[in-house]
């Protein structure tokens, strides 16, 4: 494993270790949380090989509120997620839009942060 690759794991798991009990992130919520926005995938390759018992890999799910993987083991990641008042009636979070964790302000929105301006007028 390279450097870059070692820093993002390092991003990876630290973002992931900030969702809170009873809430979820998307794989591509934790991209960006992490820094790099549309590596999705990478982090979904992070969370399958993942074995730390103080990373919630569980709380990570795909897009759209879909249970998303876990090692081939979903019965296991909805029982977790019930476990902490999550409710995933087939393959879906019920009310994933109040349960999403973002890592971002409420009311913030995606994507990266517009840039500053002077306040000079330009003609």
């Amino acid at each position: 494993m390279n450097t870059r690759t070692s820093r993002f794991t390092a991003r990876v798991l630290a973002a992931v270790r900030r969702i809170p009990t009873g809430r979820v992130a998307t794989y591509g919520d934790i991209a960006a949380s992490a820094g790099q926005p549309r590596a999705w995938r990478a982090v979904g390759n992070i969370m399958k090989n993942c074995s730390a018992r103080d990373v919630p890999c569980h709380r990570v799910i795909a897009a759209g509120g879909k249970l998303g993987g876990y090692g081939g083991n979903t019965a296991m990641k909805r029982a977790l997620l019930q476990a902490e008042g999550v409710l995933v009636p087939g393959d879906r979070i019920k009310d994933y839009r109040s349960r999403r964790w973002t890592g971002r302000p409420a009311g913030e929105p995606k994507g990266p942060k517009p840039a500053r301006t002077t306040g000079q007028k330009t003609s």
